[in-house]
């Protein structure tokens, strides 16, 4: 038995791949200087919170194939902000994130799909967090995308 056998878990997986279209569409035609403008002292760029998006995308897959193969496995968080001072996002080619971000959405998509229903049950230690199951990252990393498209579209 997969995850196909379980509507929930299939919709939920569908919203996630559907991030895709959504960043991307919010992106789409932005000028080099709409993508590296500041709103305000201390805001991040659209590049930046782009570039944040497939950071953290990045990150929870790591975390969502750990939980799916370890038990209880520590989930280290980390420091998005530093990421964004110390990894300077406006160097990199949107493209180039934007198809990344579209290629490890796919993959994963596609890898969760092959799950049984259990093993979104399954748990790992977030250091900040606490106990989170597979379940509740794939629905938290769903909503992520929408939760910053507001801010790319402007």
């Amino acid at each position: 038995m997969t995850s196909a056998s379980d509507p929930a878990i299939l919709h939920t997986i569908a919203s996630y791949e559907a991030g895709i279209a959504t960043l991307r569409s919010a992106a789409a035609g932005l000028t080099h200087a709409q993508l590296n403008t500041r709103i305000a002292p201390g805001t991040w760029s659209i590049q930046e919170i782009i570039v944040h998006i497939l950071d953290s995308d990045l990150i929870a897959t790591h975390r969502m194939r750990r939980i799916a193969a370890e038990d209880l496995p520590l989930l280290v968080s980390y420091d998005e902000n530093l990421f964004i001072a110390k990894l300077p996002s406006d160097r990199i080619n949107l493209t180039t994130a934007l198809d990344l971000f579209d290629a490890n959405r796919r993959f994963t998509a596609q890898w969760l799909r092959t799950l049984t229903p259990d093993a979104f049950a399954r748990e790992g230690i977030h250091t900040q967090r606490g106990k989170v199951t597979l379940k509740n990252l794939l629905e938290i990393y769903t909503k992520h995308v929408d939760h910053h498209q507001s801010f790319v579209q402007g």
